[in-house]
């Protein structure tokens, strides 16, 4: 499953740390190469791209990189812009912000910039996404659903994501939101499907290679489907709570690694 990530991604979950150690934030920045490091700032989700853009471009410099650029794709004309593709090319980082994720594909699926920001990741350049970045990053991807509810069939609307991970689902702001009701629907629904519940503060690394690595404060619920040997999920009403039996669910903090190909969790952080 190693292709099925298509670079080198920093999936994060939602309100990660600003203001103390920023390990995240610093994870994803010394991937993009550290204080030579030059940054895009996505804030196509948002519909207030000034402002949080602003705050992570003072957040970003402050931590020592050499350059950020603000890229303020808000429409779709804009996504054909041959300076945004130009400005995609020459940074070593690509950071999606929050806000919406419909907003997100709506404005850059099959434009010339969401090309550019494949081909980017081609190239070696890193893409962090968070919140609703994060949810777009995936080929298929939550729209909106019911929290702090049982598993229901109609709890839950998913639309095409952006493609950069593949065969995987995300849920952020997780454990915040009450929202393993929903996953377990996007499971039942589509068992080859893994859903990854994201707590806020939390993210996964992915490596081409095939595998992602936990970091943060919180943790990522990984709830995989295969496993299912019985499911109502056809046969149920619209609203009525799913019957599901034997589906697989890990709980992987940081220093947490998992298999995209086997589907095992590894650990490699002895506990104290």
């Amino acid at each position: 499953m190693g292709e099925k990530i298509r670079g080198k991604l920093l999936v994060i979950g939602g309100a990660e740390d600003k203001e103390g150690p920023c390990l995240i934030l610093r994870r994803f920045l010394q991937l993009a190469g550290g204080d030579k490091a030059t940054v895009a700032i996505v804030t196509t989700a948002t519909k207030q791209p000034h402002e949080v853009a602003e705050k992570y471009s003072h957040l970003f410099l402050r931590l020592g990189i050499l350059k950020v650029v603000h890229l303020n794709i808000s429409d779709r004309p804009a996504a054909h812009s041959p300076q945004m593709i130009d400005n995609l090319a020459r940074v070593s980082g690509i950071f999606l912000t929050g806000g919406d994720q419909l907003r997100l594909t709506s404005i850059l699926g099959g434009t010339p910039v969401g090309g550019a920001i494949h081909t980017a990741l081609r190239q070696g350049t890193v893409l962090a996404g968070t919140s609703a970045g994060a949810a777009a990053m995936t080929d298929i991807m939550i729209v909106s659903g019911r929290e702090e509810s049982a598993p229901k069939r109609s709890s839950v609307r998913l639309a095409p994501g952006l493609g950069f991970l593949e065969e995987v689902v995300v849920d952020q702001h997780f454990a915040e939101r009450g929202r393993i009701g929903r996953l377990l629907a996007v499971v039942a629904q589509n068992p080859y499907i893994l859903g990854l519940g994201l707590d806020e503060d939390t993210a996964v690394e992915c490596d081409p290679a095939g595998f992602f690595t936990v970091i943060g404060s919180g943790a990522c619920t990984v709830v995989d489907g295969l496993t299912i040997n019985y499911s109502n999920v056809s046969a149920s009403s619209i609203g009525e709570p799913l019957a599901l039996t034997q589906v697989t669910l890990h709980v992987l903090p940081a220093g947490y690694s998992f298999d995209l190909e086997s589907r095992k969790p590894q650990w490699i952080k002895e506990e104290n």
